[in-house]
């Protein structure tokens, strides 16, 4: 039984790590719509190629969700932890040599299996930081994300221009061996006997059933989805956009400019929404944020050059990404510390059903014309204000 390591260093960790993984997924994300041609897939079916490869990455994973929060429970987080970066390996590997798009789809798939790590850290800061510092922690945490966002696509597209895609995707496979030794060796978290007993069939069942039972939860999951539905569906299709408004020779490189502006905004407002939220509240950080988003949500679709857009992405981007953060603050209170671990794993299944309610919203959408992806963004999230309003006023069990 050594003691943790204490909370400033897990923020460090974790940051890195979450750093490394949005690097790799955020170049996947953003130069899959330029690699599918490559794959043979006609160019007037590369829009719903990436919805479908975006739904079906999002979902393949979520039956595993409950078992990862009970393993979790059984033998701790730091391996469940790990677990999700060598699914990342595995992942990335096989995009670098998927000759096919079946193939390819299939290792996008395989991400969705490192499903949880991000609530399972979370939960293990708010265990660990000072009550009074929890949502700075978390907004430092997630803010790394978007810092990974920046530079991952912006280095990125230039090594896809000139190399192509399967050379980035084995550079993401070796950082990401890197990271599993970094979390394996690089901290210790406090030994905790395990808080579940019985099969973990009966464990991961009881993880859906505290969602479940609880009216603040399960209203607010779904609340969540639709929350977050628009800034997914926007993040889905705007290299698309990109396309539209540039014409250039390096085409990666636009696209990687363009999320590297939102990466980059969001390196700074994720730490500092999060820290206001300490302040002011976190429920009112939501209530306020949601109605700003569903206004900067409309303002890229009058975007008819690269510089637009990308200030309007990254003012947009920057934004909402804050706003996610501190909701992870708000499904950390609404739960009791003795199944927090469990709840916070399904932290991220809101996002996970978003790309798929996202990205079949923009199929359609994006089908008569790609700009109006934002306009759908907007009324999304001021759907998603009044859902998290009415969850709100849900009690949360003794």
């Amino acid at each position: 039984m050594r003691p943790n390591s204490g909370w400033v260093r897990m923020i460090g960790l974790f940051s890195i790590a979450g750093f490394c993984e949005v690097c790799a997924y955020g170049q996947i994300t953003a130069f899959t719509p330029l690699h599918l041609p490559e794959l043979g897939v006609a160019t007037n079916d590369v829009a719903f190629w990436v919805g479908a490869i975006t739904a079906i990455s999002s979902v393949a994973g979520l039956p595993f969700l409950p078992f990862w929060g009970a393993l979790a429970d059984r033998y701790g987080r730091k391996p469940l932890i790990v677990r999700s970066y060598v699914s990342a390996f595995v992942a990335l590997t096989l995009a670098a040599v998927a000759p096919n798009i079946l193939l390819f789809a299939f290792a996008r798939a395989f991400t969705s299996l490192g499903l949880g790590n991000t609530g399972l850290m979370l939960a293990t800061l708010a265990e660990n930081a000072p009550a009074r510092q929890t949502g700075l922690a978390f907004g430092v945490v997630n803010g790394a994300n978007p810092l990974g966002a920046f530079v991952g696509p912006l280095v990125g597209g230039p090594i896809v221009d000139r190399l192509g895609f399967g050379p980035l995707m084995a550079l993401d496979a070796v950082v990401m061996a890197g990271v599993i030794g970094l979390l394996s060796f690089g901290y210790r978290d406090a030994f905790m006997p395990p808080q579940g007993t019985g099969s973990l069939l009966a464990m991961a069942r009881d993880g859906v059933v505290l969602i479940v039972q609880s009216p603040r939860l399960r209203t607010l999951f779904p609340a969540y989805v639709v929350f977050f539905s628009g800034w997914l569906l926007a993040f889905i299709y705007v290299p698309l956009v990109v396309a539209r408004v540039y014409d250039g020779p390096d085409p990666g490189t636009a696209v990687g400019i363009v999320f590297g502006a939102g990466g980059l905004v969001t390196l700074v407002a994720s730490p500092a929404i999060g820290a206001l939220a300490d302040r002011v509240g976190h429920w009112r950080t939501l209530f306020v944020g949601g109605p700003i988003l569903a206004v900067l949500w409309l303002l890229p679709y009058f975007a008819r050059d690269l510089v637009s857009l990308a200030v309007l992405w990254a003012i947009a981007n920057g934004t909402v990404s804050g706003v996610f953060s501190v909701s992870f603050n708000v499904l950390s209170s609404s739960t009791g510390a003795a199944t927090r671990g469990r709840v916070m794993t399904f932290g991220y299944l809101p996002t996970n059903l978003g790309f798929v309610v996202g990205p079949a919203i923009g199929s359609v959408v994006a089908s008569y014309d790609v700009f109006l992806i934002f306009p759908a963004a907007a009324a999304l999230t001021a759907c998603g204000v009044a859902a998290v309003a009415y969850a709100h006023r849900q009690p949360v069990p003794a």
